[in-house]
């Protein structure tokens, strides 16, 4: 997938409403940072689309879908057929609710969520940092 400069390029997939989406979706996510030269993003976006996708699968319905956008920064988007937007809490110890959006919100340049015709999308931001130059 290649793009001229200034334009965006974008990759999406569509995933099964079950556990073994989170794997395939950061398998995909890696593959497809590689291959735009972002190597150094894959350990955040991994997470970052773990923790959304599981979400997803959880809290959502029906379809799923991943889009990664790299244009001025990485966007992470994951849509599901829930129109309830997801709110972030401070964890207790013990408690897992509410614990992969703080971390979402902790990795990302910024994150949230819009309303779509047939559910929402969540989305995170990721810097894209500038290639060096070799001397």
């Amino acid at each position: 997938m290649s793009a001229s400069p200034g334009r965006s390029q974008v990759a999406s997939w569509d995933l099964p409403n079950e556990p073994a989406a989170v794997r395939i979706a950061r398998q995909a996510a890696a593959r497809q940072l590689s291959e735009w030269g972002l190597e150094q993003l894959v350990p955040t976006v991994e997470l970052i689309v773990s923790e959304l996708v599981t979400n997803a699968i959880r809290y959502g319905g029906g379809p799923i879908r991943l889009r990664l956008i790299q244009h001025q920064v990485l966007t992470c988007e994951v849509s599901d057929s829930n129109t309830s937007h997801p709110r972030p809490r401070h964890p207790h110890i013990i408690d897992e609710n509410g614990r992969g959006l703080f971390l979402v919100a902790q990795l990302s340049r910024r994150w949230g969520s819009r309303s779509a015709t047939d559910g929402k999308v969540v989305w995170a931001e990721q810097d894209v940092a500038c290639k060096a130059v070799a001397m």
